[in-house]
């Protein structure tokens, strides 16, 4: 079955940087989309950017615009999130997930994607 393993997160003051990469394993056909989501305690798991795998289309949520950025590497089913410029409201749980369904954007909700890492703890103060 498909297994994703986050790594990288950490802990880091105001305007640091980290990247987080995602392993998939489990799978013979790569996913239609791939994606970053974070939660912090008392609010809902919300999209921090997804990439289309057939066209490497990117999107990203307005907050982190800019300073974030996620890429895949194709020879590697692996999934990357290089953030830049961190602050502390970027701090939360992050987790990668990947979507067999095709068609449209992977801007989807959270629920809408089949299956997530354990996640990967981001801490940003100082």
């Amino acid at each position: 079955q498909v297994q994703l393993v986050e790594s990288g997160g950490g802990s880091v003051q105001p305007g640091g940087s980290l990247r987080l990469s995602c392993s998939a394993s489990g799978t013979t056909y790569s996913s239609y989309c791939m994606g970053w989501f974070r939660q912090t305690p008392g609010k809902e798991r919300e999209g921090v950017a997804t990439i289309r795998t057939s066209d490497g289309s990117t999107d990203y949520a307005d907050s982190v615009k800019g300073r974030f950025t996620i890429s895949r590497a194709n020879a590697k089913n692996t999934l990357y999130l290089q953030m830049n410029s961190l602050k502390p409201e970027d701090t939360a749980m992050y987790y990668c997930a990947a979507d067999w369904r095709a068609g449209g954007s992977c801007r989807r909700a959270f629920y809408d994607y089949d299956y997530w890492g354990q996640g990967t703890q981001v801490t940003v103060s100082s």
